[in-house]
Formats: C-alpha cells, sequence, structure tokens
C-alpha cells in the first residue's frame, strides 16, 4: 500500500466528523496539506471520529469491519450511483465512436478494506506486517466495489486495475478480489502491479532495474497511459482512495473514494 503519510490528512479527517462527503470529479480539489501554523486536531478525537465515521465494530472473530449503515457506507453509495450513471452514457458514446471504453481501478481501499489493519497496528505501517496482512487474502470488500466492476464489465467496458501493490502480491491479491465477487480481468494483462526489479518499458522515464524512482503520480499516470497509448482503449473513468491514483491525466473522469486514515503523497 506503501502509505507514506499516517493520520496525515487532517483537514480531510476533521471534515469526517461533520458528516462531509467524498465525491466523484475531478481530483485537483485536494485536501490541505498537513502544513499548519494552527494546532492540529487531537489525535485521540480523530480516532474517534474515524471509528464513528465508518461505523467500526469487532466481529465474532475479532476482526475490524465497516458498518453497511455508516456514513461511509453512504457516501460509497452515493458515488456508486452516480458511477454507474456515468459508465453508462459515457460506454454508449465509446462504442458509437467506434472506441474501446475502459475502466480504471485502484485496489487497497478501493475495491479491498484495510480498516481491520489500520485499526490493528494504530494507523502505523510497516511493511513486513502489511505484507503479512495482504497474504492473508481475506479483505472485505469496499462497500459497492464488487457490483461497480461487474456493471462496467456488463456494458462493454474493459476493467483494468492499476495498484501499488508489488508483483509478489499478486496471487494475494487475485485470490482475495475473487472472493468479493471481484472476478474479473484478473490476469497479469488487467492487472498491473509494482515490479521494482523489472519495471515496464513505458516507465523508462522514472524507473529502470537498476533503480526505481517513479513517484505514485507516475507510476499509476505512465500505466493509464501506457493503457490509452499503447493498448488503444479510452478511459472513462478511474477509481481511487487518494488522490495520488487519480492525478496524472489520462482519464476522462475521476472518482475518489472516501479514505480518512491515510494519505499517500
Amino acid at each position: 500500500m506503501h502509505k507514506s503519510l499516517r493520520l496525515a490528512a487532517i483537514a480531510a479527517a476533521c471534515a469526517v466528523a461533520g458528516g462531509a462527503l467524498y465525491g466523484a470529479g475531478a481530483a485537483t480539489a485536494h485536501q490541505s496539506t498537513a502544513n499548519s501554523t494552527h494546532e492540529p486536531y487531537n489525535i485521540g478525537l480523530l480516532v474517534q471520529d474515524i471509528d464513528k465515521y465508518y461505523g467500526t465494530t469487532a466481529d465474532s472473530n475479532g476482526v475490524y469491519q465497516a458498518s453497511p449503515t455508516s456514513q461511509y457506507a453512504k457516501d460509497l453509495a452515493r458515488i456508486d450511483a452516480d458511477a454507474k450513471r456515468y459508465i453508462d452514457r459515457a460506454a454508449h458514446r465509446a462504442h458509437r465512436r467506434g472506441e474501446k471504453p475502459a475502466v480504471v481501478f485502484d485496489i487497497d481501499d478501493t475495491l479491498l478494506l484495510s480498516l481491520d489493519y489500520e485499526k490493528r497496528y494504530n494507523y502505523t505501517y510497516n511493511g513486513t506486517t502489511w505484507a503479512d496482512y495482504v497474504n492473508k487474502a481475506d479483505r472485505p470488500g469496499v462497500f459497492g466495489s464488487a457490483e461497480l466492476v461487474r456493471y462496467a464489465k456488463a456494458k462493454g467496458v474493459e476493467v483494468f486495475y492499476n495498484s501499488g501493490l508489488s508483483e509478489a502480491q499478486r496471487t494475494a491479491a487475485v485470490e482475495n478480489l475473487k472472493k468479493i465477487g471481484a472476478d474479473v480481468n484478473l490476469d497479469s494483462a488487467h492487472m498491473f502491479l509494482k515490479d521494482k526489479a523489472n519495471p515496464p518499458a513505458y516507465l523508462k522515464d522514472c524507473a529502470t532495474a537498476a533503480a526505481w524512482n517513479c513517484t505514485t503520480v507516475q507510476y499509476k499516470g505512465g500505466t493509464r497511459k501506457h493503457i490509452e497509448k499503447d493498448l488503444g482503449y479510452e478511459i472513462i473513468a478511474n477509481f481511487g482512495d487518494q488522490y495520488s491514483d487519480l492525478d496524472g491525466g489520462h482519464a476522462d473522469r475521476t472518482y475518489k473514494l472516501p479514505n480518512p486514515t491515510y494519505f499517500v503523497s
């Protein structure tokens, strides 16, 4: 998940307490940075607000789950409804023009929810514990995510995945996506993961076998450019829980999903 900043999106998390919605649209309406001259929001209250937003509860196995009646679930439902209406119209237009429409999904906290990891490790990141968590392949789906993937497919839209997960985590990612019902185009031609040992040629400006220097935006934007320019698709929509999932162009519309638990620059 390469979380570079944890609990750094203070302004966004404060907005959660007020019931603010995370909406669809351009990824340029960025939340405030962590650079501030005033006292930051109290971290204990912040965690409480996050729990309230997700409706966080531990199930019978002690796994932290989001509530289907939470504000988080309601915000996702609104975004998904808008996205379905848009995909329906955009796919129809693209097919009429003889184009090949596609959608691109991030995976972590766009399709697979990592709330249990965040709670269990107090919103801190460790590469070893994160890898163990991912490799269990038992994360719940983000509400509505699998349905949206299947909806796009049903409309004749090609589904791609563009994730910060590593190539070594491919098997677990595929298994987990199958479990939640997002069993669509899970082959290597459609699921793009970070391969720092053998980066693709289309990322040559920032990555070689000797050194990976791609920012998240360069990696994800470069992958979308490859899908459009090299593979010949028109990306009608791009979905992600981070602005860095969405910046970099090569998508007609972007959808920002809510995630107040971490920030990836």
